[in-house]
């Protein structure tokens, strides 16, 4: 499979927010924003071990919430603030669906969508 063939996505985030962007036909086509997913703030717990269960439990969701725009993804590249890309790359190399997606990161302050899709184009082109 050429890499113009690939099923290839790219993704800001931070722990809050994440920016999906896929190809305008799966596979071919230049990159356009597929969508926004926001992660809920966690609410009060009295104790330690709730409050990280819901944190846990709240990240797991928003990574679910961001892979339902990248069915079967050859390729991803993930970008921006803190350590949730790695966090996230781990969840994908854990879920059967994504065992085999070659994933890279790299770190970069928040863009406009309009620059988020170059920054992506550049990656894969």
């Amino acid at each position: 499979m050429s890499a113009k063939n690939k099923k290839q996505f790219g993704i800001w985030m931070d722990s809050h927010h994440a920016t999906i962007v896929g190809r305008e036909q799966v596979d071919t086509g230049n990159f356009v924003i597929l969508g926004h997913e926001k992660n809920v703030a966690k609410g009060n717990n009295s104790n330690e071990n709730a409050a990280n269960n819901t944190e846990r439990t709240l990240q797991h969701k928003f990574f679910k919430e961001i892979t339902s725009h990248m069915q079967n993804a050859d390729v991803l590249h993930v970008t921006g603030t803190g350590q949730v890309q790695e966090q996230f790359i781990k969840y994908m190399a854990e879920t059967p669906q994504f065992k085999n997606m070659i994933a890279q990161h790299s770190t970069s302050n928040k863009m406009s969508d309009e620059k988020l899709v170059e920054y992506i184009s550049a990656k894969f082109n």
